[in-house]
């Protein structure tokens, strides 16, 4: 008995040991937990907090999810919180948990390469275009099934390569090539309606090809042409569209154009877009002709050249290419003997080359877990940031608005004629607007953003035929400028623009480049410098027209100049995504700049696409056919899917 009674006091005296060990735990001062928690993952930091009330409130301490925030995500710890986020366990939640990473279908209903998708304003769906000639409507519900199709080569299209839905998500916008000659830069439109069916609406011609088409407003969309002038002399004509084309009168117009450049050195305008216009007066500009620089630039960029480029017709391999000068932007004394590019097969359509390594500070990823390098902001983006993304800087605005050719987008014979007051035109509503493009000066690849304000654009009633104009010297730009629009304002990024995607506040221009080599001069416009193989994004503030972001050499590309094509990229209030050539897609957040995701695909990537109502889901298009969606974790649970299939 007394062998049991003193086991059982001693049971008793252990048990009363581990209850007051446990109480010093529960009572230990915050500081002393906080120090011991700052070691600790953010899985273990959660675990621990399951113990008990008073550990739970100090594993959500703000400042340790701070220090995990920058140090897991590799942020730049000069770079603070978000505007208008107040939780660093809710950004560090947000990155890690509501980003789109995983993938929950892939859709192979095209056979051929997918080359572009676009979502609708509503979220509700989105389109895909393919080289197998078809164009297919997505509902975006999951799981993703299609909702409307065309096969666009019974109206011979050769394939579908852009869409875009209006404003109000009632029509469609599809843009392709025609077949033809096999260097043919032929194109054309076509408008459906999303509310009857998938009823075709207009066709509107497109030249060349690569300008894609926009919408202009709610049922006027933007159409090209282009005509030769002279030995490398262009016009480039943009043209304003009814998007239903069913007329009462054939006297009543259609179309009427907008803009008339003039493009020298094998130039021509590409890739349009429309944006609000943020700044209450206009900035300064320039007011460059669009051939002004050809006499001192000699050059500019685009011809009968589309995406991929075919400017075969034009082009004299036999000319002398670029020359490396004693001086940046400086002319070269004598000329450097280049060595020629080898190329290697990568993939369908992709070739590495030799000449990589003459780029500078170029950075090499691989296909593994590695990231892509941060986008980096100047003090200027920071500022405005602060200030709330709507307003404009007090220098923005500038005092000198007298000259009339800066700021008015109409031709003189589109401001004399009569405004029609139709009920159904809707041009009257809206505030001035940016046209935006992409042109050359130096050679006939893209290397410069065009931008043209707005102001007011409206339909004449009536037809007009127009005078009879005699032939005049197009090569000299000062006998004809008065025939032509100029171009407000033009950013050189000294490389081969391959992208762009707007911010959806339009305050930023998002920008895929490949650079040329740093300190080449340009000698014969239809043999422009070799690009790099890595793709720099750059950040355009809309308002103030000046660059206030830079992402350096982070995603791939191979194809040489004469063959690359356009990576689009998307932009949404949080996240940045871009495809690429190194057979992913790429996530960036915008504020911290970091690279969050890569989206494996087999081939290249050609297109993003976020949900504009849900930027948790987003979309990824590739050649090797496939139509990829990706969720995040929270909408893989709320959706009861298992992550790990």
């Amino acid at each position: 008995m007394d062998s049991e009674e003193e086991s059982s006091d001693g049971s008793h005296f252990s048990d009363d040991t581990v209850h007051e060990t446990n109480s010093n735990w529960y009572y230990l001062p915050d500081s002393i937990l906080l120090h011991i928690f700052q070691y600790l993952s953010a899985r273990e930091l959660l675990d621990v907090g399951l113990t008990c009330r008073s550990w739970l409130r100090v594993s959500y301490d703000e400042f340790l999810w701070k220090d995990l925030f920058y140090y897991n995500f590799k942020i730049d710890p000069s770079i603070k919180i978000a505007p208008g986020k107040t939780s660093w366990l809710a950004e560090y939640k947000r990155l890690s948990y509501h980003t789109p990473v995983v993938q929950t279908e892939v859709l192979k209903e095209h056979s051929h390469q997918v080359l572009h998708v676009s979502f609708a304003h509503n979220g509700k769906m989105f389109a895909t275009c393919s080289k197998d000639g078809y164009v297919l409507v997505w509902d975006s519900s999951y799981p993703a099934s299609i909702k409307y199709y065309h096969d666009m080569k019974t109206f011979s299209w050769k394939y579908t390569q852009f869409s875009q839905f209006n404003q109000s998500d009632t029509l469609l916008l599809v843009s392709g090539v025609h077949f033809g000659t096999p260097h043919s830069t032929s194109g054309e439109i076509a408008v459906f309606s999303l509310q009857a069916g998938f009823n075709l609406q207009c066709r509107v011609m497109n030249k060349p090809y690569d300008i894609f088409g926009t919408w202009y407003s709610d049922h006027h969309l933007l159409s090209g042409d282009l005509h030769w002038l002279a030995h490398l002399v262009s016009t480039s004509i943009l043209w304003l569209n009814k998007a239903s084309q069913e007329s009462e009168s054939e006297l009543v117009p259609i179309m009427d154009q907008l803009y008339k450049f003039y493009n020298c050195n094998a130039s021509s305008i590409r890739a349009v877009m429309i944006a609000n216009c943020l700044a209450p007066s206009p900035p300064e500009l320039d007011a460059i002709p669009s051939g002004a620089e050809a006499q001192s630039g000699k050059g500019l960029g685009s011809c009968e050249r589309g995406n991929p480029p075919s400017h075969r017709e034009i082009n004299n391999p036999s000319t002398s290419g670029y020359v490396l000068p004693t001086s940046s932007r400086e002319p070269a004394a004598a000329e450097d003997e280049v060595t020629p590019e080898v190329f290697y097969a990568v993939s369908s359509r992709l070739q590495c080359s030799t000449l990589e390594s003459a780029f500078l500070n170029w950075r090499r990823l691989g296909d593994g877990t590695d990231y892509a390098c941060p986008i980096q902001y100047n003090a200027e983006y920071r500022q405005v940031e602060t200030q709330g993304k709507g307003e404009s800087p007090p220098d923005s605005v500038s005092e000198n608005s007298d000259s009339e050719d800066n700021h008015s987008l109409v031709p003189d014979t589109s401001m004399e004629t009569e405004e029609c007051a139709s009920e159904s035109d809707d041009l009257s509503e809206h505030a001035e607007k940016y046209l935006i493009f992409t042109t050359g000066s130096k050679t006939y690849t893209p290397h410069q953003i065009g931008f043209k304000r707005i102001k007011s654009v409206s339909f004449p009633c009536k037809l007009d035929p127009g005078p009879s104009l005699r032939e005049p010297n197009w090569l000299v730009y000062e006998e004809v400028a008065n025939k032509f629009d100029k171009v407000d304002h033009l950013i050189d990024l000294h490389g081969h623009i391959v992208g762009m995607g707007l911010s959806p506040d339009h305050r930023y221009l998002y920008v895929n480049s490949r650079p040329w080599p740093r300190g080449y001069m340009i000698k014969n416009p239809l043999d422009p410098p070799p690009i790099a193989q890595e793709i720099d994004i750059h950040v355009i503030d809309l308002v103030t027209l000046k660059e206030v972001g830079t992402m350096l050499r982070a995603h791939k590309a191979y194809t040489p100049t004469n063959e690359c094509f356009f990576i689009f990229l998307d932009v949404c209030n949080e996240y940045v995504a871009s495809g690429a050539e190194d057979k992913h897609g790429y996530l960036w957040d915008r504020h911290y700049g970091v690279c969050l995701a890569k989206f494996p695909h087999i081939d290249v990537v050609n297109s993003v696409a976020f949900n504009p109502h849900d930027p948790e889901m987003l979309v990824t298009t590739s050649d090797d056919y496939t139509v990829k969606v990706w969720r995040s974790k929270g909408k893989v649970k709320e959706l009861r899917l298992e992550e790990s299939n």
